[in-house]
């Protein structure tokens, strides 16, 4: 086939057999090359393609009010209604939103929530965030809520209200004593109660003076028999 020329020849060389073997041995290459990053982008395991937002979604708002915060923060935790209509709808936890008065927070609760709801779209797993926020610590130290309970810093306090979300959506098993233990610890309450009836105590019953403890972060924790007792969850060091 005749190729007309139609710029000025401003030099020329002549095609080998060799040069021929050269670009065939660089295409060869290329190839290879890339079925190897085809292999590779196989072997990626995806979690799934981001769930889509439905025009409605169901969920619950929860207020906390800590020490260290001037206004209360309400967190709304929105879901999705996955397999409706079947033997196996379950709600899980598609977005999460955090509102207040208080501005001192605002950039990094935005980047928290924008965080946790694109792991939650994603789907899989994602119980594993309780556990993550719950333990941020605060270097300048916690604080006490109302019953006793030490909070280590308000981001493991958002991590305490995912994981009563999740308990009530179906998501986690919420851990509870058996009937024993249940009757060991009234049993231990009622006895340290009728020894020390006279004394004070807080609204939940526990004696001001308890003491932290360290299963269920509660304090609530008092020597009986010389072994130190957890009136909340029953936790005893002498077993």
């Amino acid at each position: 086939m005749a190729i007309k020329i139609e710029k000025k020849i401003t030099g020329y060389s002549v095609v080998t057999e060799e040069d021929k073997a050269k670009e065939a041995a660089a295409a060869a290459q290329q190839e290879a090359h890339e079925q190897q990053a085809a292999q590779k982008m196989a072997q990626i395991v995806q979690l799934g393609e981001p769930l889509s937002r439905p025009e409605m979604l169901v969920g619950n708002t929860y207020k906390i009010k800590t020490p260290v915060t001037e206004h209360a923060l309400y967190i709304t935790i929105n879901d999705v209604i996955m397999n409706e209509g079947t033997p196996q709808e379950h709600r899980r936890p598609f977005e999460v939103f955090i509102n207040s008065k208080n501005m001192e927070h605002f950039q990094w609760i935005v980047a928290l929530t924008r965080v946790m709801s694109a792991v939650f779209r994603k789907g899989g797993d994602v119980t594993f965030l309780v556990e993550e926020l719950r333990s941020v610590f605060e270097p300048s130290g916690g604080y006490f809520k109302k019953g006793g309970k030490f909070i280590p810093s308000l981001v493991a306090e958002i991590g305490e209200v995912l994981e009563q979300h999740f308990y009530q959506i179906g998501m986690l098993k919420k851990p509870g004593l058996d009937e024993h233990q249940k009757k060991l610890i009234e049993e231990k309450k009622a006895e340290y109660l009728e020894k020390h009836a006279n004394e004070p105590r807080n609204e939940e019953g526990f004696p001001p003076g308890a003491q932290l403890c360290n299963k269920c972060n509660t304090k609530a924790a008092i020597v009986m028999d010389g072994c130190l007792t957890c009136l909340n969850c029953g936790d005893s060091k002498c077993g």
